[in-house]
């Protein structure tokens, strides 16, 4: 006969049901934070007919999440710090949920566009909070590992999951209902909130507004004129004086980080090599990948002839293998080691973006998309974990959350800078006169060619800053959290 259970075994389960809610909550949060990014994508030609967008304008639906996601990610961890994840988690919630109202009901392209960037400041706020959060629940070893591996698996089957629902809802309602239905989700992340999530410590400390701002706005300048020099040309007074304020208010931001009493990016971190090549392959690598969702979905669409769910549904090949790969990655690094995984995994990937840049008018969904985005699943697969492993190696212990912050704000500006850049060669592509289903063509491919070129400098990154040390490193999980957090949850750096 069992034992009857102990008191000790009710308190046990108790904490095992409240972290298992809090989980659930955190993942959900983030999932759609998650399916937000990426649901845009298989509605983006209606968005551009709807609104009236030009090519490179369209550019800015994406743009204006991605980049003050980016630019005040790390201005968001700080604030947890200081005035309490709990805290910063609603507020996340609240933003995200209202924005994503307004880009659901956006009559203008303006309102459009502002409403995606109020996203990106939730999102900048939420993302990190839902990471301190569960590095504070969950103590450090297995349970956290599995907790972490949760929360990772919630990015792939998010991404891949909104370019499906994305397109479902294109088909059957608007693109607009892919915004809609973050509003209920949210609501009930912020009841269930209140019940389970307990509050983190605030501690004193003073906010970077300077260096978020100058970050912010400096990336802005930059891909503003990189985008306006498609119609405008690189000689016109707007396309000058942004691209000059842009340099200059990241000279700024290099300035005020080296006297900041309390810098949201040290640049100590840069120290590195190893880390150096880890952010700037980060940001190689996401450029590229943003123009392969970006354009890829508009070739399917406007040049195939596929419906938004057929265009979402098309991506499943890759969905697929990405997936496997990400799970034998651990394994790969094991035997290989980390540095040769993420060199071969960059390598597939632009084996896969080669092939994709070939499309043409009377190309075939099946050797000329699918079978390349094999390849480009695979390498992403195995290129994600040694370079989140590259970007944490040798940090100390008071800089590991700007570490993993640095890692995640790469992979936002990569995005950003990377699809304006894109969005420009792919327009210079079209011949003059040319227009519908053979210029898109011409600006697909073009801007596939440029993500490959891209890819291929992302491989010269690794071997020069990476590789070089002529040892790998194990995989470390990639967990975005604050001192504040490592410190009451006795994480080590």
């Amino acid at each position: 006969m069992s034992a009857p259970p102990t008191a000790t075994d009710s308190r046990t389960s108790g904490t095992v049901v409240h972290q298992r809610a809090i989980l659930a909550i955190i993942c959900i949060s983030y999932f759609m934070v998650i399916l937000d990014n990426s649901i845009i994508f298989t509605g983006l030609p209606r968005i551009e007919s709807a609104m009236h967008f030009s090519p490179t304008g369209l550019t800015w639906v994406q743009d204006a999440y991605t980049l003050v996601f980016g630019g005040l990610l790390l201005l968001g961890a700080r604030a947890g710090d200081i005035v309490g994840r709990r805290r910063m988690f609603f507020l996340g919630l609240v933003l995200f949920g209202g924005a994503s109202f307004l880009v659901g009901a956006a009559p203008f392209a303006w309102w459009l566009i502002a409403a995606r960037a109020v996203q990106g400041i939730g999102a900048a706020i939420l993302a990190p909070s839902s990471l301190a959060l569960l590095t504070a629940t969950f103590p450090e070893g297995q349970q956290r590992g599995r907790a972490v591996a949760a929360y990772s698996a919630v990015a792939g089957i998010g991404a891949s999951l909104g370019l499906v629902v994305g397109g479902l809802l294109a088909d059957l309602i608007s693109w607009r209902a892919g915004f809609f239905i973050n509003v209920p989700i949210g609501l009930a992340m912020l009841v269930a909130a209140r019940r389970y999530v307990a509050e983190t410590p605030p501690r004193g400390g003073r906010f970077d507004l300077t260096g978020a701002l100058c970050a912010t706005l400096g990336m802005s300048a930059l891909v503003f004129g990189v985008i306006e020099s498609a119609g405008a040309g690189w000689g016109s007074p707007r396309v000058v004086v942004s691209l000059i304020v842009g340099v200059a208010l990241l000279v700024g931001l290099i300035c005020n980080e080296a006297r900041a009493e309390q810098p949201i990016m040290p640049l100590r971190l840069f120290a590195s090599r190893q880390r150096t090549g880890a952010y700037l392959t980060r940001m190689l690598y996401l450029a590229a990948m943003i123009g392969f969702f970006f354009f890829t979905t508009q070739y399917l669409q406007g040049v195939l002839g596929f419906s938004p769910l057929q265009a979402g549904l098309a991506f499943l090949p890759m969905s697929a293998v990405n997936f496997a790969a990400a799970l034998l990655v651990t394994r790969f690094i094991r035997r290989l080691g980390s540095t040769p995984v993420l060199v071969l995994g960059v390598g597939i990937t632009l084996a896969g973006m080669a092939w994709l840049s070939r499309v043409a008018a009377d190309s075939s969904y099946l050797t000329a998309v699918a079978l390349p985005m094999v390849l480009i699943g695979i390498g992403q697969g195995l290129a994600f974990a040694p370079m989140t492993s590259a970007g944490l190696a040798d940090v100390d212990a008071r800089d590991a959350g700007a570490a993993s912050g640095l890692v995640n704000t790469f992979h936002q500006l990569g995005s950003s800078l990377g699809l304006g850049i894109l969005a420009t060669v792919g327009a210079a592509a079209v011949p003059a006169g040319a227009s519908g289903a053979a210029a898109l063509v011409d600006r697909v491919s073009g801007a596939l060619t440029a993500a490959a070129a891209l890819l291929a400098v992302a491989l010269v990154v690794v071997l020069a800053l990476i590789a070089w040390r002529g040892r790998t490193r194990p995989l470390q999980l990639p967990v975005l959290e604050s001192q504040a957090t490592r410190s009451a949850a006795g994480v080590r750096g």
